[in-house]
């Protein structure tokens, strides 16, 4: 395995970032072919070649076929320059993988949460990334990125995550720079919805979608907005906090204070509670609550129409405020088809332009595979001033 490259000195320069761009989206490529592609004179492109080659950021892989007695050689990206990693943290898993220079995936794990939270969260998460490297068969520190998916309000300036109740102790450290502290690493910190909404843009149910929401409903409810082909944050990074929206209950109700009134009536915990309620077991989890809704259960399905009934105003709202093409449920109950099923019947109920509903086409995945997509552009971004959209068109906000 090649070290690390140097960062090429010409990596600003419009020469180089017109033929980086060349070669993501059309490689293997030939130095011809970039001059006729780009514009360059062929010399140009040669030149800047041979030096991306010398760094090491692009290697040969092949030759042209073409007539008798003349070819030439081409060139591709070299995924092994440099490697990133994404996590995504929930309140009971991790999923952390590593990825190459062309975001594909070379390692991946997933541990149950340290429930301890705080800095016990911040060791785990690290000792993941070096073992993925190990893994790999990379050393530790050829992993330059991290980024990380957390529950909660993260404060793009400080790296703090307010608001994550599933997660003890997250608000009260800088995940950022402890996290950075730990693996040597630079670290972004993102809402995990809103990188499963990256992660549809890139390689689910959203991609080529330049308008759409991802709606996570499982433990908890989030929203990821993609508006215009780019993420939406806010003013403070709250944008699509919809577990607050005063919908589903009583919002004077100060049970709902903590998770929110919408969280509190339809999450995993309000579905039990429901199920409960109309007579089922007391113990149930909510996948019993699905597996009794697929034996028609009388308790089971009042419990999951009640829960359709309770989300579907906010999709209305949803759409009335953005007008997305697309809402994509995920997470570890929205995904579930019997309560999108439930959920189309209640919205052509109660709005007369029910936007469409799409089940997540990464599933439990998706916020990973978001992580990885937001290291991958960041990279390509800061290294060749390449947008990620020459990798992936559907790579196109900022990370």
């Amino acid at each position: 395995m090649a070290s690390d490259p140097q960062e090429p000195p010409a990596a600003r320069q419009i020469s180089t970032t017109t033929v980086m761009q060349a070669i993501l989206r059309n490689g293997p490529i030939s130095r011809a072919d970039i001059a006729k592609m780009t514009g360059l004179s062929k010399q140009t492109a040669s030149e800047v070649v041979r030096a991306l080659e010398e760094s090491g950021w692009v290697k040969e892989c092949g030759r042209t076929v073409g007539k008798v007695g003349r070819s030439a050689l081409t060139y591709e990206i070299h995924g092994g320059a440099r490697f990133v990693a994404g996590v995504d943290l929930g309140g009971t898993k991790i999923n952390a993988a590593l990825a190459d220079l062309l975001g594909e995936i070379i390692a991946e794990e997933q541990q149950p949460t340290d429930l301890r939270g705080g800095p016990e969260l911040i060791r785990q998460i690290a000792g993941m990334v070096r073992g993925l490297a190990e893994r790999a068969g990379i050393p530790a520190n050829a992993v330059r990125l991290i980024v990380l998916g957390t529950p909660g309000v993260v404060d793009a300036e400080t790296g703090k995550v307010a608001i994550a109740p599933n997660v003890p102790g997250f608000d009260a450290i800088n995940v950022r720079d402890l996290l950075a502290r730990a693996t040597g690493a630079e670290v972004v910190v993102e809402n995990d919805v809103n990188l499963a909404a990256k992660g549809e843009q890139w390689r689910g149910s959203g991609a080529g979608i330049s308008d759409f929401t991802f709606l996570a409903l499982g433990t908890g409810i989030g929203m990821g907005i993609v508006a215009g082909g780019r993420l939406l944050r806010g003013a403070r990074g709250g944008a699509g906090e919809i577990a607050y929206l005063p919908v589903g209950g009583d919002p004077y109700d100060s049970r709902g204070f903590s998770l929110g009134t919408l969280e509190y009536a339809v999450g995993s915990a309000a579905m039990t509670r429901r199920y409960a309620g109309y007579g089922g077991a007391a113990d149930a989890t909510a996948r019993d609550v699905f597996a009794a809704f697929e034996q028609r259960e009388p308790a089971a399905v009042a419990t999951i129409e009640e829960t359709a009934r309770l989300l579907a105003p906010a999709i209305a709202a949803i759409g009335a405020i953005l007008d997305p093409e697309v809402v994509i449920l995920g997470g570890s109950i929205g995904i579930r088809e019997e309560l999108i099923a439930e959920v189309r019947r209640a919205l052509a109920r109660c709005t007369p332009y029910p936007p469409r509903i799409e089940a997540s086409g990464l599933g439990s995945r998706a916020a990973m595979i978001g992580c990885v997509g937001a290291a991958i552009e960041k990279t390509h971004r800061d290294l060749f001033g390449v947008a990620a959209a020459a990798l992936n068109p559907a790579l196109t906000s900022e990370a």
